[in-house]
């Protein structure tokens, strides 16, 4: 599968990059950025994806995060797609904030007119990874997924559907079924998190799955942190640190 190069910067010795491609499962043009640590340069690194949040292109994460320094001192090639396809022509995708352009979930659509193009879920978990490994100097068998809001939610809903496949999680929801290889689960939350005062975030329910399934997890409430990117840049070097634990193991 083609890629096109649309940017490439120097970065903490390494390169970030952007790339376009025709995406089989999207069935429209999708863009991600990959950063390239020094490492990169003489032997296969681990993959980390991130996942975004809503409203968010694969730009936020790599201009706002401040992730490059620790991403490259631990040899992690980072991996950072939009959040939806973009340019479907379908009825009401640009209507709201919060569905359709930007705001894909990392689902599978399953109704018409969206099943055809909203299959981010199958994007992330097997278009995308089948792209970085035939493209990159990654090692297939050490991944690992992350993210925020949105985000945050996907890379959980990836980890817990595929066993084994990721090597650490962070994230929110849905591990009450879960079956699979041992997880060590990483949660930071903004105690001044509209969304969390809102009632929309619900930490306490994951957290009493995990508990009642005995998955570690450790959760996190900031003081005084809300749910932007300064929040983001704050911790990310320790969420990092955290898959690099087990993605150099």
């Amino acid at each position: 599968m083609a890629l096109k190069q649309i940017s490439s910067n120097k970065c903490f010795g390494g390169l970030q990059k952007v790339f376009e491609h025709d995406s089989v499962e999207l069935n429209c043009k999708m863009k991600f950025a990959v950063y390239l640590p020094p490492k990169a340069e003489t032997e296969k690194c681990p993959a980390l994806y991130w996942l975004s949040g809503l409203t968010c292109t694969e730009q936020n994460f790599i201009s706002k995060s401040g992730y490059h320094q620790a991403a490259s001192e631990h040899g992690l090639v980072v991996i950072a797609p939009d959040t939806s396809p973009r340019g479907c022509n379908i009825k009401g995708e640009d209507e709201s904030w919060d569905f359709g352009t930007g705001a894909g979930f990392y689902v599978d659509a399953t109704e018409d007119p969206w099943k055809t193009n909203y299959r981010m879920y199958s994007y992330v978990t097997e278009e995308l990874p089948q792209l970085i490994n035939a493209n990159f100097p990654v090692d297939p068998q050490r991944m690992s997924v992350f993210g925020h809001s949105m985000g945050g939610h996907g890379a959980l809903i990836c980890a817990l559907k595929n066993p084994g496949k990721y090597k650490a999680y962070d994230a929110t929801n849905l591990v009450k079924s879960y079956r699979g290889s041992q997880l060590d689960i990483l949660i930071d939350q903004g105690k001044d998190d509209q969304f969390l005062l809102d009632g929309q975030l619900l930490p306490d329910d994951f957290i009493a799955a995990c508990t009642e399934k005995k998955i570690p997890v450790v959760f996190r409430l900031q003081e005084g942190y809300d749910h932007s990117y300064y929040f983001i840049a704050t911790f990310i070097t320790d969420h990092i640190r955290h898959h690099a634990k087990y993605l150099n193991a």
